[in-house]
Order: C-alpha cells, then structure tokens, then sequence
C-alpha cells in the first residue's frame, strides 16, 4: 500500500535534535471528516492545532522495516478549527535510527503523511507531505531510546526551514497491524529517601517500563537530571551496572516557572529514579512513573491462599506488560531490549493466558517470516537487525509461537499465513544438520543459563545436540499437525517426526540431566515414560529437591512432573521460597521476574552486571502450569469452543481460582480445601469435559458446584 505523498526530511541535518515538521492551512468551508495518515523514520507524536494526536505511543512501532513499515491513520475531524490550523509532526530516532534499529545509522528523520479534509459541499482537499512543509528545531534537544531524552522547557523555535525530498520506497508501507501502544498505569511514587551514599533517589515501589511525569519550580536554566534503576545495591545504595552501555539518562532545562514534564519519544526499564539534579525540595507527589506497554485486553486472572505466590502472578503481569512493548522483548532496560525468539516461545501459552495476545503476536509473527532467510533460518531475535544466526528452542518460534495462537484462539488464517515459514524452518534444520534425522554439528544456547551449568559457562549441561534434535522433532510434529489442521498432505512430516524419533532413540538412550529428562517426557521421546519420569524425579530430590533448569528446561518442568505421577513435587517446587525458586526473588523484593535465578543472591550480591535483568518474563511461563495444569484450563478444540477443566488440587495452596476470558465467555476454575473435603466452582459458557478423581463427565454450559474428598 502507498501513501499519497513524498517521503520528506529537513534539508539541513539538525544532528541530535528532534525536528517538528510542520504544515500550516486554512479551512474555509464545513468539514464532514478528515483523516490524518501518517508514519516516519523513526518514531512520532503528532498534534493538531497543539493538541495531541491520538493516544499511540513511539508510533509506528518496531517492525522489519525494509520490508514492513507501518502507518498510522486518524480521525482528525474534531480537531480542525475554521481558518488557520496547524499541523505538527515531532520525530525522533527510535528503533529506526537507534542503535539497534536500522543497519544505515546515518539516515534522516524522514516524514510521509498525508491530511484529506472531506467538506460538506462534497470536495475534497488533500495536503500531502511534500516541499510546501516546513521544519524547526524542538524543546527536545535529544531523545534515543537507550541514553534517554534532553528537552529545553524554554526553547523557542524561532524560524521554519526547508525540507527535502527523499528517494525512499513506499513499497514497504503497511496498515498498522499490531496492537498500538499505549500509556497503561499511572504509578505514584511511594517514598523519597536518602542513600547511604547521600543520594536523592525516589522509589515507585514497582519496576515498569515507561518514564517518570514531574513536576518542578524553577528559574529559567535550572536544570533536572534523572537516572534510572531496577534495584538498590545490598547497601542501600543506587545500583545501575546492569543498563551495561545504557546511560537511561532523562535531563530538562527549566523556564520560570511550575512546569510538568514527561518525555515524549523515550523509554526506560526502572523502578527507583536518581535526581542527580533537582531545583527545590523534591517531594513524592512531584513524581509519577507512567508505565506504557501494547494495548492487550487483560483476559486472565489468577489468585490463591498462597501470598508470595500471588505477588509472584502479579509480577509475571507486570513483566508482561513491560516488555511487550510492539515486540516481545527480553528485558525493557539495558542496552538490548530485542525481540528474542527463545523468550518469545517459551511464554506463548503463558502470555495467552494472562491477555489477548492474538493481534500482538500476529504483527510480531509477520516480521519473523519477513526476516526468515531463504535458506529458512529464523534469526534469533526479530526484528533481526542484521543477526545471521540461529539456535534449537529459539528459531523454533517459527513453528511453536503460531501453534500455541491456534490453540488459544482458533483462527486457522493465522496459522496458514505461517504456513510457509513454518515449512521453511523445518526445512532448514534437514539442511544444516550434520546427521540425518537429527539436527548436529550447529552451536546452539543450550539450556541458557541452566543451574547446572559448568563453571565459567552460561550453558546449562544438557547436551546442545539433544536438546536441537528434540526440538527438531517437535518442530516436525507441530508441522505435521498444522498440516491436518490446513487440509493438506502432511505425510511428509509425520514421517520425518518418526523418523526423528526413532534415530534419536537410538542415539540417546540415556538422559544426563533435568532438562534431558523434561524435553524427552514433554516432546514424547522417551520409549518409557514412567521411568524417565522417576529419573527426572530422582534428579529433582537429589538437587534438593530443587530445579537445576534453565531457559530450556523450566517452562515444562512442571508439566513434565505432574502429568506423570509426581504432581505432588512439582507442587513443591512451585512453593518453595529458598533459592533457587520462583518464590525466592519475591522474598527478595522483586516486583517483576528476574532473568536468573539467582539475580541477587541471599546476601544481596548480584549475579554479574553482564547480563542481570531483573525484568525478564521468560521464568514467568511457570503461569501457564498454574492455569492449565492446577486449574485444569484447556481447550478441548482450538479457541476454547470446547474446554478440558481437569483440576488438580493441592492443599498447599489452600485454595485456587483461576478465570480466562474466551471469545465464547468466561471459563471459571476454583477449588477449595474446606473441613471434611474439597469444594470445586466450575463456570463455562460452552460444552466442557470435567475430570475430578479420574472420572470425566460431560457439562453443558453453566455454573457447577462439586465436592470431593
């Protein structure tokens, strides 16, 4: 699709400084309506008469831009006023001309938009971004979305320049696709104190990704600076090592006056704030933390007799927010925030669970078939941005992540605009595998950061080679699978998966680790599932019981024991609060879910400023266990137009309820350990199959109440 109009920047660069184009007209006749279409080189805030545009944050959002742009489209009627009006479009450098966004780090701010005023008389007028636009310098003097944002509160514009044509495809515009994203929560400050070290920091009691709104009196020149930061070291002190190379730096320059800033083309990953430089005396309600995140409609709710638990669900839903910001990202704070292939996949079910997420992942999963090589390799974060490589469990998004959306809602286009990059990926690993049948002799992450690791390695033990040939097989399986749900001959690969299981059989008789041993069971690999099962429990007790799972591993640990028999340990790892646990970091203060487990130990030492996020969702996948497996939530046919409700209660809970809203209504899971028993609620808006005590009976939809021993 094209726009109207010419690609347009300022004829003269104005280096870091975000130019507002502008386009001044006059309106002499009744308008009917009028729609603003509109997208840039990086990302925009776009006002009318100098009231904002819309509510999209950092539009157009992060895309593979060379091949999908997206453009945004307003209905603008409201706003316009007879006589003069005013156009203003802010841009800064987002993810396009960031760091991490574009390849060509020396391209302009380019602009295309295009106004058409529909008059009441029947004409039409349009006002397309061309040479008749002009440009100034803004308030702001700098904005990127890892150092931060600088802005001048008593800037003035003072002339209106040129702008140029660009020599720019518009082959690559797209309608907005995914979710827009949005300002979210408003959250108030909880305290100001002083560090050990004599520092001013403030603290929201809740990490978030978005900025700090303030409000300052001062002189003309006084100057406010910002850092921000997840967590406080052991000592008190404002701890920031963790940003690596991201000064997350948010500097103003006052007029006279009582001003409110907030920034306007930035983000930041933070739970406290440093005022480096403050005029007066700061007080809490001077600051608000106003977190943004994709505008996902909230669709699950979990709540138990277990507390820490409780917080622990609630930091899963604010990691999820955090970082789904346009692209599922591994953290929101430090010089990375990429859409990471692995994280992505590892979440899906979790993250449908939590939220609608069909719109969000259906953008997301475009941009990864857009980036796919033609050789079929997945690149390990999407947008790639010029990565070349790939890993088992991470280029694997490409068949997992459509998969588990047709489960959560049905929508078989989805699944077959996948269709070929799925095909493509499995092809891929038959071509780069050094041994038929299996997929060998690639570097893979391994287990990522498993507990078992050996000194000096974030590899985790389970053999790389394993681990990429399960994956391999439940690649193909999944295909195979999608081929049946499409109507199409998947023979192909159904017997490509046998294939792979038979020669993995053989070339893994045995399993080394917890990992090993969860992907064998989870991906039906294993010819004897009730001893691998007892071995995957034995090398649980003997760890303490503890898991020694990473990135791999831990999304289908639980699942791997309670579906087999030891639903009673899996229970306990879900409840233990020592390290390593996911109870442990709540017990810490965490107020989202960490990256490793041991992000700061019990001594409040850290794990390593290399690579420490402590707003990491991956970990958080443990949700899905929670809703599918202790709740018993299912879909019995993609979509939930039938649903599975097969509880499996445990007394260490105390109770559990859990709601997930579906396209066909609300499903309802509760039980309760009373005197004399357990109470069960069930609510279904469609046929269900009920399973309580290994007896399955067949609901119709309502509202149901059960007792059992």
């Amino acid at each position: 699709m094209t726009i109207n109009a010419n690609w347009i920047a300022p004829a003269t660069p104005m280096g870091d400084v975000c130019p507002r184009f502008v386009r001044s007209f006059e309106i002499e006749k009744a308008v009917s309506s009028a729609t603003l279409t509109v997208t840039v080189m990086g990302v925009y805030e776009a006002s009318l008469n100098g009231e904002r545009i819309g509510d999209y944050v950092l539009a157009p959002g992060w895309t593979a831009y060379h091949r999908r742009h997206q453009f945004q489209t307003y209905d603008v009627t409201a706003q316009l006023i007879p006589g003069k009006n005013r156009l203003a479009v802010l841009v800064g450098k987002g993810w396009y001309r960031g760091p991490w966004g574009s390849i060509d780090k020396t391209l302009p701010a380019g602009l295309i938009a295009c106004l058409e005023i529909s008059y009441a008389d029947g004409t039409v007028q349009t006002i397309p971004s061309d040479e008749s636009w002009k440009v100034t310098e803004s308030q702001i003097r700098f904005s990127e979305l890892y150092n931060g944002e600088t802005a001048d509160g008593s800037f003035v514009p003072t002339e209106e320049l040129p702008v140029m044509l660009l020599d720019r495809t518009q082959e690559n515009l797209i309608p907005q696709q995914g979710e827009k994203i949005t300002e979210q929560n408003r959250v108030h400050a909880k305290r100001i104190f002083t560090t050990p070290a004599g520092e001013t920091v403030v603290d929201f009691g809740q990490e978030v990704t978005g900025y700090v709104q303030f409000t300052v009196t001062g002189q003309a020149g006084d100057a406010v600076e910002i850092s921000h930061a997840e967590v406080l070291d052991k000592n008190g002190n404002f701890y920031t090592e963790n940003y690596r190379s991201a000064k997350a730096k948010l500097r103003y320059t006052c007029r006279d006056g009582v001003q409110t800033y907030k920034p306007h083309l930035t983000f930041f990953g933070f739970r406290y704030i440093r005022l480096d430089s403050f005029p007066g005396t700061p007080k809490a309600q001077d600051f608000v933390a106003i977190a943004v995140s994709s505008d996902m409609r909230r669709t699950g709710r979990v709540r138990s007799g277990n507390r820490t638990l409780n917080r622990f669900y609630e930091n899963v839903i604010w990691g999820q927010r955090s970082n789904f910001l346009d692209v599922p990202t591994d953290c929101p704070q430090r010089d990375e925030r990429l859409g990471w292939t692995g994280d992505a996949q590892v979440f899906a079910k979790t993250a449908a669970y939590n939220f609608n997420v069909k719109k969000f992942f259906r953008k997301w999963l475009s941009d990864l078939a857009a980036e796919q090589f033609p050789s079929g390799l997945v690149p390990n974060f999407i947008p790639a941005i010029g990565e070349k490589y790939t890993s088992a469990a991470w280029g694997d998004a490409a068949v997992i992540v459509p998969w588990q959306m047709y489960l959560s809602y049905g929508d078989k286009a989805d699944l077959a605009a996948q269709f070929e990059s799925m095909k493509a990926w499995v092809g891929y690993i038959g071509s780069a595998t050094k041994d038929e049948f299996l997929w060998t002799g690639c570097g893979h992450f391994g287990d990522w950061l498993g507990l078992d690791a050996p000194a000096g390695s974030y590899k985790g033990s389970s053999r790389e080679d394993f681990i990429a040939s399960a994956f391999y097989a439940n690649a193909a399986d999944i295909l195979a699978r999608t081929c049946e749900v499409l109507g199409v001959d998947g023979s192909e690969y159904r017997t490509l998966h046998q294939n792979i299981v038979n020669k993995f059989r053989l070339t893994f008789p045995t399993y080394l680790t917890q990992t090993e041993n969860v992907v064998a069971l989870t991906f039906g690999l294993t010819p004897d599932p009730a001893s691998t099962a007892a071995d995957l429990a034995e090398l649980v007790r003997k760890a303490g019981p503890s898991l020694r799972t990473g990135f791999v591993g831990t999304p289908y640990l639980l699942y791997a024991l309670g579906e087999n028999g030891y639903a009673d340990l899996a229970y306990e790892l879900l409840c233990k609060e020592d390290y390593p646990s996911w109870l442990f970091q709540v017990n810490r203060g965490a107020t989202t879910v960490w990256e490793h487990w041991d992000g700061m130990n019990e001594a409040g030492d850290f794990w390593s400023p290399d690579m420490n996020s402590f707003n990491h969702y991956a970990y958080g996948s443990v949700i899905g266990w929670v809703c599918e497996f202790a709740a018993g939530i299912s879909p019995a046919i993609p979509g939930y137009a039938e649903v599975n409700l097969a509880p499996h209660p445990d007394s260490r809970l105390g109770w559990l309820e859990v709601s997930l809203e579906t396209e066909g209504g609300e499903i309802f899971s509760g039980w309760y350990y009373e005197q004399g028993g357990l109470r069960y609620e069930i609510r279904t808006p469609v046929p269900a199959n009920l399973t309580l005590n290994g007896r399955t009976v067949r609901l119709a939809p309502g509202s149901y109440l059960f007792f059992g021993e």
